[in-house]
């Protein structure tokens, strides 16, 4: 297994890496078997030079002048990184429109992911299934992920909800949580919390589109 220098991998290059093995994966899709930096810069409109230090990061093998580097091997180093070669099994609190979304998608297991059981606080919904996944009651959270020893927590509870359910994972023993609600999460310095606030989203969507609006005036 390749071993990386995981100082050179920073957290906003990792951020990158989805949209790397998206555009690797049609360049390999069409046979193209090297490819250098720029281009890839080029077509996620980034700076080359950024893209470049992320490829040679990551890359077992250095990237050759002109050629670029390896479709493949590129995209492998990558996945590896990522861990999408071994996928991890979460668990999802919550049966609401983003939990059937999330639950529905049937490409998180491509990138790492397969989501094991599913929660509620809810009794109404307990015993139904969606896409096969059977929704189970909440106070069961704890055992299961320790029994299973699951490390990944999805939350898409509401904000009031959410650190009750967040503590419930983590004396179960997760180790990241993807969070959907819009609340701050508070846990131990070794829990890894990725926050997807939509209300967020949208406000800045807002208001890049209201001075998008009165650039055009």
């Amino acid at each position: 297994m390749y071993e990386y220098n995981k100082n050179a991998v920073t957290t906003q290059a990792l951020h990158r890496m989805p949209y790397y093995i998206q555009q690797l994966r049609i360049l390999q899709n069409e046979n193209i078997e090297t490819v250098s930096a720029p281009r890839i810069a080029e077509r996620l409109n980034l700076n080359e030079v950024q893209v470049r230090k992320d490829f040679a990061a990551v890359s077992s093998v250095k990237g050759k002048p002109k050629a670029g580097f390896s479709v493949s091997e590129l995209l492998d180093n990558m996945e590896e990184l990522l861990g999408y070669n071994n996928a991890d099994e979460a668990v999802l609190v919550g049966t609401g429109s983003i939990a059937h979304a999330i639950l529905a998608h049937e490409g998180f297991q491509n990138y790492g992911l397969k989501i094991v059981a599913a929660f509620d606080t809810n009794t109404d919904g307990i015993g139904s299934e969606i896409n096969g996944i059977k929704i189970l009651p909440s106070d069961k959270i704890s055992n299961l992920c320790r029994r299973m020893q699951v490390h990944i927590g999805i939350i898409t509870v509401p904000a009031q909800q959410a650190q009750v359910v967040c503590d419930q994972l983590v004396a179960g023993g997760v180790l990241a949580i993807w969070n959907f609600a819009p609340v701050h999460l508070s846990v131990p310095d070794y829990i890894l919390v990725q926050n997807e606030n939509l209300v967020a989203s949208l406000a800045m969507l807002s208001k890049h589109l209201k001075q998008a609006m009165k650039t055009k005036i």
